[in-house]
């Protein structure tokens, strides 16, 4: 009888911890309207307003694991929400860990998609981990606006 509330205990921890672990991750849904309110700020306020915006630490274009990104289609990140470091560098020729020029192919796709959905790998911010990642992007003018989602190994 001990045994098996052991084992149930154990179980219901189990369950717990990775109820948890599910709710530190942002969805789909999450990250499109993510880039969706990004979209409407820049063409509402600017991009200079909207960028310092998504590149303040914990501000509202950063949520658990999603943050926003903004790149012109020559490969320049313009905003990074997570990853002040990368603003303002030519990051075409970056490369995931399984080789794979991911920002070449996102701006690639923009060519002949006005939105769309691009999966690669990245060190997800709150795991320190690389993972496989998803992202949702949409072309805005010159630019890219997009945000990811984190998925489990």
């Amino acid at each position: 009888m001990k045994r098996l509330l052991v084992v149930a205990l154990c179980l219901a921890v189990m369950g717990f911890a990775a109820t948890a672990m599910a709710e530190e991750r942002g969805t789909k849904d999450e990250a499109v309207a993510m880039v969706k309110k990004a979209v409407a700020a820049i063409k509402a306020d600017g991009k200079d307003q909207t960028f310092a915006v998504i590149n303040t630490p914990g501000g509202p274009y950063h949520d658990r694991d999603l943050y926003v990104v903004v790149y012109d289609l020559s490969g320049k990140c313009l905003a990074h929400g997570a990853n002040p470091k990368q603003i303002g560098k030519d990051l075409l020729e970056l490369r995931d860990p399984d080789g794979k020029f991911f920002v070449k192919e996102r701006v690639e796709m923009a060519k002949t998609q006005p939105s769309f959905w691009q999966d690669y790998k990245f060190l997800n911010p709150v795991t320190r981990q690389i993972e496989p990642k998803s992202m949702y992007l949409e072309k805005v003018d010159d630019m890219l606006v997009g945000c990811g989602i984190y998925k489990p190994a």
